[in-house]
């Protein structure tokens, strides 16, 4: 049985992902997949990039680790990309869009967002068509099967539904998570490469960290739109969302 721990959304939180990190190697799981974002948002975009290129065996491309590199006038943007630097920014640039491989029989498919786009946002209260649409295969994936197993990032929700023998889960994320106010993360477990059906399973992690850190490193590096972060961190409640 292989276990692969899969992370997402880490958005420059360094804190969220050491303790993250430290969670898969306590439990001595070798292989981890990244489903992207590791920037954005958080103060330590540069350090994240270089940790989950130094540990992940995996690494795809988030919706923020594609725009970041376009031309902006956007203060916040301009900032996270002096923060990162122009190689880093070609790495992120440089990423796939999707991870797909045989596990137990079952085809698994990991992308961002959608099998479509990296900006297209379908959360679990979608209806059942739109849910289902995230099993189907497009010209970004890597083969025009469609897929089992789905799991994927981007909305920081981390669930799991199942539709007629198909299963459907979100990681959440490490480092922005708009639930739980702790890290998480996936360990998808299963014979990996084994096309005869056997037992597979999927577990979800909350890991507890620093939140008080990440928001001092926030403070320190005189990071944009601050207030907005600490809240996410500290409430698990979206920017957009005014708190009463």
């Amino acid at each position: 049985m292989k276990r692969i721990a899969l992370i997402s959304d880490i958005h420059g939180n360094l804190p969220a992902l050491q303790a993250v990190l430290d969670d898969i190697a306590e439990r001595e799981i070798e292989s981890i997949y990244c489903l992207g974002d590791l920037i954005g948002k958080g103060p330590s975009g540069h350090l994240v990039v270089d940790l989950i290129a130094k540990t992940c065996e995996k690494v795809i491309r988030g919706n923020w680790d594609e725009f970041i590199s376009k031309p902006t006038e956007e203060e916040a943007l301009l900032w996270h990309q002096q923060q990162l630097g122009p190689e880093r920014l070609a790495y992120l640039a440089s990423l796939p869009f999707s991870i797909e491989f045989v596990m137990s029989g079952k085809k698994i498919r990991l992308f961002h967002a959608s099998p479509r786009s990296l900006y297209e946002r379908i959360h679990p209260w979608n209806d059942r068509e739109t849910l289902l649409s995230l099993f189907q295969s497009s010209n970004e994936c890597e083969s025009d099967v469609e897929a089992d197993v789905v799991g994927y990032g981007d909305i920081h929700n981390a669930y799991i539904q199942h539709f007629e023998g198909k299963t459907l889960f979100n990681v959440g994320s490490v480092g922005n998570p708009l639930e739980i106010t702790q890290a998480s993360y996936v360990i998808l477990e299963g014979h990996y490469g084994e096309t005869k059906e056997s037992a597979v399973s999927v577990q979800f992690v909350r890991v507890p960290y620093s939140i008080q850190r990440s928001i001092d490193q926030a403070i320190e590096a005189d990071m944009p739109l601050l207030n907005e972060y600490i809240q996410e961190l500290r409430t698990g409640v979206y920017r957009g969302i005014k708190l009463k």
